[in-house]
């Protein structure tokens, strides 16, 4: 029964941008060279595994690169899987499609690039598998084509490759957009697909088709376990993926319900568990998360001084190794004062919007206090002469005060 490994989305050496602006240097570096230590661990996968072939199913790359070590790198670990005899087939996607230079890597005679112009099917019978499938060869596909794709070969597990955003693949460019049904009308006993960052099985009857997700995951919109798909392919059966995380960083986004806490320290103590919990989940590697606190609590007016929110949910971090991306609340009060008009609530809403567009009346604001605290705020972290501090300030000030009416005490 021949077995692939099946991983899509590696955007190798992709550039993360904003990310000192909450980690330091060894952070930072860690999550800059995840990429590559993943598609190490994909490597190692496949030969701990004794997989027959490894798919890739698109964006290999994250556009033209800055030098060639990218390129390299690849090469290296096709390399480590030429030396194996593991195969290796992969379908170029928009990203690669973009890149000029990786045409000039040098790749093992074990690795086959499927033909951009025409779908083909590349035969591998003495693994007992053909692969079918085509290449992207320019950024923006917009035709269908799974249709077009060759028929099955009988005797033989069939494997389909395709990099595409399948009907219902919200929140991605509609690339070589198809159908579930185009998917299994070919009778692949299984589709290997890319583009969608989310593992996704798409289609689980007969003729199995799934995403396995992105290899690493690289900002706060990427959460949760990140790998790949171990396949096992049974001519004429079923399919039977397995999913292995690889990733060596993880990002989390914890909503944290603080409902009925009575105090800020109370709610943080809940923090501190929700931190404790996702730290616990994540194991050895590197965890950022954003930190929102949810919920109706009495101690919602401190918990809209973002400050002192960051820095309490900071502190409760580093002792679970965990670095804090961003924080925030939208915890309310128990119950509103229904003495307060809900006019007044709107009203106060819209001027603060009104302010946060307009940095001239900010400024006006803003001037006087820079003058006379802003060399301490700057040490806090809080620049008065950048303006997206200005806007947060604002907002901040905004939120707290529709607390403090709706009942949220001093």
């Amino acid at each position: 029964m021949p077995r692939i490994v099946h991983a899509a989305d590696i955007h190798l050496d992709s550039q993360l941008t904003g990310i000192t602006r909450y980690a330091g240097r060894e952070t930072a570096d860690r999550l800059v060279s995840a990429s590559r230590r993943a598609l190490e661990n994909l490597v190692s996968l496949a030969v701990e595994r004794e997989a027959d072939a490894v798919v890739l199913a698109g964006d290999i790359y994250d556009g033209d690169w800055r030098d060639y070590a990218t390129g390299r790198f690849f090469q290296e670990q096709m390399s480590r899987l030429h030396d194996e005899d593991i195969r290796v087939v992969v379908a170029a996607g928009n990203h690669d499609a973009e890149s000029v230079i990786s045409r000039s890597v040098r790749l093992p005679d074990s690795v086959t690039i499927l033909d951009a112009d025409r779908a083909q099917t590349v035969l591998w019978e003495d693994r007992g598998m053909a692969v079918h499938g085509q290449s992207f060869a320019k950024r923006a596909v917009t035709e269908n084509l799974v249709v077009a794709y060759p028929d099955r070969v009988g005797g033989l597990a069939n494997v389909g490759v395709l990099h595409t955003a399948v009907e219902g693949a919200e929140g991605h460019d509609t690339y070589a957009p198809c159908k579930p049904g185009d998917l299994s009308a070919n009778r692949y006993e299984y589709f290997a697909l890319g583009h969608v960052h989310a593992r996704r099985i798409v289609n689980d009857g007969q003729w199995v088709a799934a995403f396995p997700g992105n290899l690493q995951g690289r900002h706060i919109r990427e959460t949760g376990p990140k790998g790949a798909l171990v396949v096992d392919i049974e001519p004429g059966g079923r399919a039977r993926p397995e999913f292995v995380p690889l990733d060596v960083a993880r990002w989390a986004s914890l909503q944290v319900d603080v409902t009925g806490r009575e105090s800020f320290d109370d709610a943080i103590e809940t923090v501190d568990q929700a931190l404790a919990d996702a730290a616990a989940a994540a194991g050895t590697r590197l965890l950022v998360a954003r930190v929102t606190t949810v919920g109706a609590t009495t101690a919602a007016a401190e918990l809209a001084d973002s400050e002192r929110l960051r820095d309490a949910v900071v502190d409760a971090a580093a002792k679970w190794s965990v670095t804090v991306e961003k924080t925030g609340s939208k915890a309310s009060v128990p119950s509103a004062d229904t003495s307060v008009d809900p006019d007044l609530l709107t009203a106060i809403q819209h001027a603060g919007r009104d302010l946060a567009a307009d940095p001239a009346a900010i400024e006006e604001f803003v001037r006087p206090l820079r003058a006379e605290v802003g060399r301490v705020l700057r040490k806090r972290g809080v620049d008065l002469g950048s303006p997206e501090h200005h806007t947060r300030l604002v907002e901040d000030a905004v939120a707290s005060l529709l607390v403090r009416l709706s009942g949220g005490g001093a």
